[in-house]
C-alpha cells in the first residue's frame, strides 16, 4: 500500500499541473528545456563553441541525464507504461534524450537535440489552457463544418492555378523565366497569395496586365475562406452559448453547462 501510494503521489506530481509540486515540476522541467536548447543553439556558434564548447557540452550531458532519470520515472509511475512510451509525449520524451546518445556514435547527431523544444508543449497544462477547451472545441466545429466549403474553394483556386499558369507560360514563354507551365503555376500560386517574391516576372504588357488581374482576384480569394470559417464560428459559438439572463448583473451570454454568471459569480 505504502509503495502504491508513493507511486500514486508521483504520478500526481509528474503528469498533473494542479498541485504546487506538480506545478514546481513542471516549472523546473521547463526551465531545463529552455537551457538545453539555449546550449545547443549557442554550441552551434563557432566563436562561441570555440571557447566554450566544453563547458556547454557538459551542460547538455547533465541535462541529459536528468530528462533520463525522468524518462523512466515516468514509465515507472505511469499505470499503463506502454500507452505512456507511444503516446505524443512519451515519444517526444524519447526523442529529446536520443540525440545526446547517439552522438557518441554520430558526430553531429547533438544537433537533433533542439527537438526537446517541442516539449514546451507541457507548458499549457501549466498555464491551464484546458479551461478554454470549449473555445477550442468551437473552433474544431466550425472547421469540420466549413472543410466542404473549403475543398470546393481549393478546388477552384487550383484549377484558377492552372489556367493561369499555363496562359502566362504561352504568353511570355522562356525568355521571361516561364520555362515550362509547372514555372507559370508557380507564379500564379506566389502572385495570387500576393507574397510576389519577383524571381519571375512579366515583361509583356499583356503579361502584365494578366498579373495586375491576378493581384487583384488574390485580395477577393483570401476573403473567402476566411469569411467561410467566420460564420462557422459564429453559428458553433451562438450553438454552445445559453440565452439566459444574470438577474444581477443581466449578462445573457453564457455557456449551456453554466451554473453561475461569468461576469459577477450570482448563481443563474
Amino acid at each position: 500500500m505504502m509503495k502504491n501510494n508513493y507511486r500514486d503521489n508521483l504520478y500526481e506530481i509528474i503528469f498533473e499541473a494542479d498541485t504546487i509540486p506538480g506545478k514546481a515540476f513542471d516549472v523546473a522541467l521547463i526551465f531545463f528545456i529552455l537551457l538545453s536548447v539555449i546550449a545547443v543553439v549557442l554550441e552551434s556558434i563557432p566563436s562561441i563553441n570555440e571557447h566554450y564548447g566544453p563547458m556547454l557540452h557538459s551542460i547538455e550531458w547533465v541535462i541529459t541525464a536528468i530528462f533520463t532519470l525522468e524518462y523512466i520515472v515516468r514509465i515507472w509511475a505511469s499505470p499503463k507504461a506502454w500507452r505512456y512510451i507511444f503516446s505524443f509525449y512519451g515519444v517526444i520524451d524519447f526523442l529529446a534524450i536520443m540525440p545526446t546518445y547517439l552522438d557518441l556514435i554520430f558526430v553531429g547527431a547533438m544537433g537533433f537535440a533542439v527537438i526537446r523544444g517541442l516539449r514546451l508543449l507541457r507548458i499549457f497544462r501549466i498555464l491551464k489552457i484546458t479551461r478554454y477547451s470549449r473555445e477550442g472545441q468551437i473552433i474544431i466545429e466550425a472547421l469540420q463544418a466549413s472543410r466542404i466549403k473549403i475543398l470546393v474553394f481549393l478546388f477552384a483556386v487550383a484549377t484558377i492555378v492552372l489556367i493561369i499558369g499555363t496562359l502566362m507560360y504561352l504568353v511570355e514563354g522562356e525568355s521571361s523565366g516561364f520555362t515550362s507551365i509547372p514555372a507559370g503555376i508557380y507564379w500564379a500560386v506566389v502572385t495570387l497569395t500576393t507574397v510576389g517574391f519577383g524571381d519571375i516576372t512579366p515583361v509583356t504588357s499583356l503579361g502584365k496586365f494578366i498579373a495586375g488581374f491576378v493581384m487583384i482576384l488574390g485580395y477577393g480569394i483570401i476573403a473567402v475562406p476566411t469569411s467561410i470559417v467566420t460564420y462557422e464560428v459564429a453559428v458553433s459559438t451562438m450553438r454552445n452559448q445559453d440565452n439566459r439572463k444574470c438577474k444581477e448583473c443581466g449578462n445573457d451570454m453564457h455557456e449551456k453547462d453554466a451554473r453561475y454568471c461569468k461576469e459577477c459569480g450570482a448563481k443563474l
